[in-house]
């Protein structure tokens, strides 16, 4: 985990790239092309891609009727906004027909940093879990971003893909496999599972490393897709293990927390702790410091871990 890449930069870069593939994929941004990436397509192809202004509901309403034409829409913002101010666009016009359309939104979670709780989305994947038809990903780092863009695009139906604004540790390799609805185990153990999604996983693998030398076996499972979620996965994690404790850089109110809760619930009821953002907004700061400030970092996590194989009894 030494490469650090934005994962808004890999997609600006494999979405320039699906462009020479793919005539069908237009690209439509909210006056923020320079921010989400989209502008490295923008230069490529200026007649395929659309500046739409501030004007999110309209963007998404737009991408809605290409895609009834058959083009391919993939439509960028902050994840505050796609989420916020185009969700009823995203609900009517995207989800409930079942429109070949793509929101990729950037700057999400609280790494968003200095913007401060106004512009930190802390509840864009509860929000887009709940909407019938929509399938969410949370990719962990930039080769994982550039798999799950390409996986986007040959899917049928909306998706929603949550990025970053800041780099982040590499996780995965570029030749590692990726399919929408599949986990992925990144470390062996038998005490615990950490079930994580974007940048925590990396941090997970961490944590992971620092109990090792305490004796305590801990698993690491990654879910890029929280919707839909790989039960499978969960199942034979809360199993072997007898414990699980999720980690996200989002409320653990309806986020990935919250699905794996349900899911176990009514599966494999285990121990189970949710470590994300308490039900709160955010703070303006430096994304180090606000991941120290909520609690999101190795040893929180490992601290986390070693409080719940105390709990099963272990």
């Amino acid at each position: 985990m030494s490469t650090m890449i934005a994962t808004r930069d890999a997609y600006g870069q494999t979405l320039a790239e699906l462009g020479e593939e793919n005539r069908d994929i237009v690209v439509l941004d909210a006056d923020l092309s320079g921010s989400t990436k989209t502008s490295v397509f923008a230069k490529k192809f200026p007649e395929r891609f659309f500046n739409m202004g501030i004007a999110e509901a309209n963007m998404v309403g737009t991408a809605a009727g290409l895609a009834a034409a058959g083009k391919v829409p993939f439509v960028s913002t902050f994840a505050i906004f796609a989420v916020g101010r185009a969700w009823e666009q995203i609900r009517q016009s995207v989800a409930y027909p079942k429109a070949n359309v793509k929101v990729v939104a950037t700057h999400g979670g609280i790494t968003v940093g200095e913007d401060g709780g106004s512009h930190q989305s802390v509840e864009d994947i509860a929000i887009m879990r709940a909407v019938p038809n929509m399938t969410v990903i949370v990719p962990a780092d930039g080769p994982e971003t550039v798999k799950a863009i390409r996986a986007a695009a040959a899917y049928r139906g909306p998706v929603y893909v949550r990025l970053g604004r800041n780099k982040v540790p590499t996780v995965f390799t570029e030749d590692a496999p990726f399919a929408i609805g599949k986990g992925a185990q990144l470390a062996a153990g038998t005490d615990l599972t950490f079930v994580t999604t974007g940048l925590m996983t990396a941090h997970a693998l961490t944590a992971a490393e620092l109990l090792r030398k305490e004796g305590i076996s801990a698993r690491v499972v990654h879910l890029a897709t929280i919707k839909p979620l790989d039960g499978d996965i969960l199942l034979q994690a809360a199993r072997e293990t007898g414990a699980i404790v999720t980690a996200e850089e989002h409320s653990i109110v309806g986020g990935l927390g919250g699905a794996v809760a349900e899911f176990l619930a009514e599966n494999c009821p285990v121990p189970l702790r949710r470590v994300g953002i308490n039900d709160r907004f955010g703070l303006s700061g430096k994304a180090e410091e606000l991941l120290k400030y909520f609690r999101l970092m190795p040893a929180d996590l490992a601290e986390v871990g070693r409080d719940i194989v105390a709990r099963k009894g272990v």
